[in-house]
């Protein structure tokens, strides 16, 4: 009579896999939609990207339409108010809702065109930086140090003051000025978070044998460097956003930020920033000018907030084996 070995090992026939394997994508995924605050963040960040592409089709009114014996109308459901006008009118008897609606185009594109130039053009910097070293490293590091010491919001204003009546300061009602400003000295962040990086990755195994066998420095820094950096880029966009659209307010709100539309049919009308400036002058009379846009610009922001965290917690490798 036999007995089993309990010492004999299993092979690979008898093992039984407990759990199918995951990509690191798939795993990041998985850990985000568990994390209820960012999705709910997710969600509000849709809802507000639908509400801009089809203002004109979600508005009452239209925005820039006077309403003649109609100003400081209140909300509709305060007594004097019309149910015409949800959130009652302004000073020159505009409906404050379709405003509203409107300003959110200004606000979503303020937080991602300046984004994408800001991630090109510090990824670049920072990446070229990190992987080429010596004198070129040090030449573009003092360059991000110098941009970086200046104070941003007065770059800002500084710039939209003075260039607020030239040709480009008068494209798209300033908007395309907005967009330059807000770039050009707000890369240095990712610049640097992406040198950290590269500078710890280019002397690891996969990037010396694709220098070993001869791969172009382009190649080594698209299909390898940059992969391996996304985690990075992917969380600072998430909370760069926020921070855009945060300083396009407080530019609206000090009246140098997008002139006042005067076209019916152009596509950027107004901002929240300026609503706000124009319910501060009505805050006794109409409460909502002002408050619709700033609990509009408090949403998003903390949208953008919940859904970095998120991001933050999915992307970050440590996390995989807490659960």
């Amino acid at each position: 009579m036999t007995t089993a070995n309990p010492a004999r090992k299993l092979s690979l026939d008898e093992m039984v896999i407990t759990r199918p394997p995951r990509s690191l994508f798939k795993d990041s995924m998985r850990r985000l939609v568990k994390n209820k605050m960012s999705m709910a963040g997710l969600v509000v960040i849709v809802v507000f990207f639908f509400v801009a592409v089809f203002a004109d089709a979600l508005a009452p009114h239209n925005p820039l339409q006077i309403y003649s014996g109609k100003t400081y109308l209140p909300p509709a459901w305060m007594e004097g108010g019309e149910p015409q006008f949800l959130l009652g009118t302004d000073t020159l008897g505009r409906d404050v809702l379709s405003r509203t609606l409107y300003g959110a185009r200004v606000s979503m594109a303020v937080g991602l065109i300046p984004t994408m130039i800001i991630l090109v053009v510090g990824g670049v910097i920072g990446m070229t930086a990190g992987y080429a070293g010596g004198k070129v490293d040090n030449l573009l590091m003092r360059l991000t140090d110098v941009i970086y010491a200046f104070p941003d919001l007065l770059f800002f204003i500084i710039v939209m003051v003075s260039l607020r009546e030239t040709a480009i300061g008068q494209l798209m009602n300033g908007l395309i000025l907005l967009f330059v400003a807000l770039a050009i000295v707000s890369w240095v962040t990712i610049a640097r978070l992406v040198r950290g990086n590269v500078l710890s990755l280019k002397q690891k195994e996969f990037v010396e044998a694709g220098r070993m066998i001869g791969a172009p420095t382009t190649r080594i820094m698209s299909h390898h460097l940059l992969p391996n950096t996304l985690g990075v880029i992917i969380v600072y966009t998430a909370f760069r956003i926020p921070g855009l659209i945060i300083t396009e307010a407080i530019l609206g709100y000090l009246g140098i930020g997008l002139r006042p539309a005067t076209n019916p049919d152009a596509f950027f009308v107004t901002s929240w920033g300026q609503l706000m400036l124009e319910g501060q002058t009505a805050f006794n009379s109409q409460l909502a000018i002002l408050l619709a846009p700033a609990i509009c610009v408090a949403l998003v922001v903390m949208a953008f907030t919940f859904l970095g965290d998120g991001l933050r917690d999915a992307l970050d490798p440590r996390m995989a084996g807490t659960e």
